[in-house]
């Protein structure tokens, strides 16, 4: 039975190692972080700051190695497989790469996104939730084209709309506008913010688009795998 809790995500003491033996590598350094849930947050730093590493852990895509973190009221740390499967289920996943399926239209594969969570709807309805969500990202005209037909930017938009057609909990997204131009990248953090601020949907940004840190609620840095700065907005 999943938990929940007033905070989307709480983070105490997290430490981090990759590798073995001689090779060990400390890449987090007791990070504490407590995300509110509805806001959009932005995490920062230079490359190998250990971004993206902290996102992996809250988003149960690594296992946590020493510390807490608290994924919607669930702990995570010594967590089961089931547990975090449900959990999964209840989050959304943007990545720089888009890994759209080539023989896949974008409404199937927007499709795929409410499919892998579990949901039980009937095919016209998810067909119907799909063509909305890319109507939303802008491409309305484009649900029937296969990726081979979209630009890279396009790509990416449709992978922003597989994310959130499940109505997620928690969007995790790491380097989301790296592929767009300037207005689509502002369009794809627009909408995040519109889901915080009308469904309640967090989002957890990793980024080094500067253009769009205007529309954070905050703007968490980090170096060397530590947080250096927390400003709110």
């Amino acid at each position: 039975m999943l938990k929940n809790t007033e905070s989307a995500i709480v983070v105490q003491g997290l430490n981090h190692w990759f590798g073995s033996g001689e090779a060990k590598k400390q890449a987090i350094f007791d990070v504490h972080l407590e995300i509110e849930k509805g806001s959009l947050t932005v995490l920062m730093g230079p490359s190998g700051s250990g971004k993206t590493t902290v996102l992996t852990l809250m988003g149960c895509l690594r296992d946590v190695q020493e510390g807490s973190v608290k994924l919607l009221g669930n702990e995570l740390n010594g967590s089961s497989e089931q547990t975090n499967v449900a959990l999964r289920r209840r989050l959304g996943f943007i990545f720089q790469a888009h890994n759209l399926h080539e023989s896949l239209t974008a409404r199937q594969n927007v499709r795929m996104g409410v499919e892998v969570h579990g949901r039980k709807d009937r095919d016209d309805a998810y067909d119907q939730a799909a063509a909305h969500m890319l109507t939303l990202v802008g491409l309305g005209d484009r649900v029937d084209y296969l990726p081979g037909n979209l630009s890279g930017g396009q790509k990416q938009r449709v992978a922003v709309a597989r994310a959130l057609v499940s109505n997620p909990d928690i969007v995790m997204a790491d380097e989301p506008t790296a592929a767009l131009d300037k207005e689509s990248g502002m369009n794809v953090v627009e909408l995040l913010k519109r889901l915080g601020q009308v469904r309640g949907t967090t989002t957890v940004m990793v980024t080094h688009d500067n253009r769009i840190l205007d529309l954070a609620d905050r703007i968490v840095t980090l170096e060397d795998g530590a947080i250096v700065s927390d400003e709110r907005r």
